[in-house]
């Protein structure tokens, strides 16, 4: 892991840890910027429109994974999960995954495909709560959304 100096556009600078990827991991994450899946795209939309005033990364490669969104500033991971993530096999895999990012301080919230299509509005308030600082940290598991109509 290693440091950066960044500023903060009001000439303070803060020191943002990052960790390393492998030049392989860099050019998966740039194709998968392309080849978004659609629940993907769609909450990248919603992502750049909403109000939350947060900056998120798409495809972020973060050592030898790539998160579907990330907030440096909450330091929050955002994944869209379809089908494939109910398999045995993924699940055992996601959860390794989650693990290892809650030990570089990275909190992972996830949502289903069909609630970032169906119920967008609590997946962006859900998104907004956690990325506030007074949730605690360490939420992994596929977020509860309200109940209600969007």
């Amino acid at each position: 892991m290693g440091e950066v100096a960044r500023s903060d556009g009001g000439g303070a600078l803060r020191v943002e840890a990052w960790i390393k990827s492998s030049p392989k991991t860099y050019h998966r994450a740039r194709r998968l910027r392309w080849t978004m899946t659609e629940p993907e795209r769609a909450l990248w939309a919603l992502l750049r429109r909403s109000q939350l005033k947060l900056r998120f990364r798409r495809q972020h490669p973060i050592g030898s994974y790539i998160l579907d969104f990330y907030c440096p500033s909450a330091r929050l991971c955002v994944e869209v999960d379809g089908a494939v993530h109910e398999e045995t096999d993924q699940i055992a895999h996601d959860g390794s995954r989650d693990a290892w990012l809650r030990t570089q301080g990275v909190r992972v919230l996830r949502f289903s495909a069909g609630d970032v299509h169906e119920r967008p509005a609590a997946v962006i308030a859900s998104i907004a709560q956690a990325a506030t600082p007074s949730v605690a940290s360490g939420a992994t598991s596929p977020v509860a959304l309200p109940q209600g109509r969007d």
